[in-house]
């Protein structure tokens, strides 16, 4: 599935995206890129648990971010690192191991580094070329702030994958992502919940 995706995304920028999860969880951006040197590692991350709750840090990146009460976390062996973030009644479909989306109930959100320089246009412009091809059914974008920093906020659909919501955060050589998906009629929860974490995520 892979090898068959990449040989239809753009050669220019040699960047893909890849949809939906049968070996990872995607939700409208997993990056991956061919040809780069992969500069992180799943080990720069650390879960720590500390009077003021549980904390994912990677600090080689200058990242923190909350882990939300009684909510289950999981960093990824996969490039970089991917960390994996579920609701405690998160329910899907696996394959090989691997979340399938959409899920069937509950929250989930995956937050990923990925060092790659581009900035807020780019990051916009190839979100809306792996909707296109999943099958657009909505794809809207704001200007909004994390943690002081500009970044994009992307309310997505697709006939493939179902809904969800992309956080886009360039810095630097690097840019953050952050995504949500939910079960069937968990929007308004979910999306509640993916703001309080958003609150919780600190960038040096």
């Amino acid at each position: 599935m892979i090898d068959l995706m990449c040989k239809n995304i753009s050669l220019k920028k040699k960047l893909f995206f890849i949809l939906g999860l049968v070996l990872v969880l995607v939700v409208g951006g997993f990056f991956y890129f061919s040809n780069r040197e992969i500069k992180g590692n799943p080990d720069d991350y650390v879960i720590k648990e500390t009077a003021e709750g549980k904390f994912v840090e990677n600090e080689k990146a200058g990242l923190s971010m909350g882990i939300l009460e009684n909510w289950n976390v999981e960093i990824m062996d996969l490039e970089e690192g991917v960390t994996s973030i579920s609701s405690p009644d998160m329910v899907a479909e696996k394959k090989k191991g691997e979340i399938v989306i959409p899920i069937k109930d509950g929250c989930l959100i995956h937050a990923e580094i990925v060092y790659q320089r581009m900035d807020l246009d780019q990051l916009e412009e190839e979100a809306r070329y792996t909707h296109n091809i999943a099958g657009r059914k909505l794809d809207e974008f704001e200007d909004v702030m994390v943690d002081g920093f500009p970044a994009i906020r992307n309310n997505f659909n697709t006939i493939d994958y179902g809904p969800g919501i992309g956080i886009y955060i360039p810095r630097n050589d690097k840019f953050f992502a952050f995504y949500l998906v939910w079960g069937p009629e968990e929007e308004k929860k979910c999306s509640s919940e993916f703001d309080k974490f958003l609150e919780t995520v600190s960038i040096q």
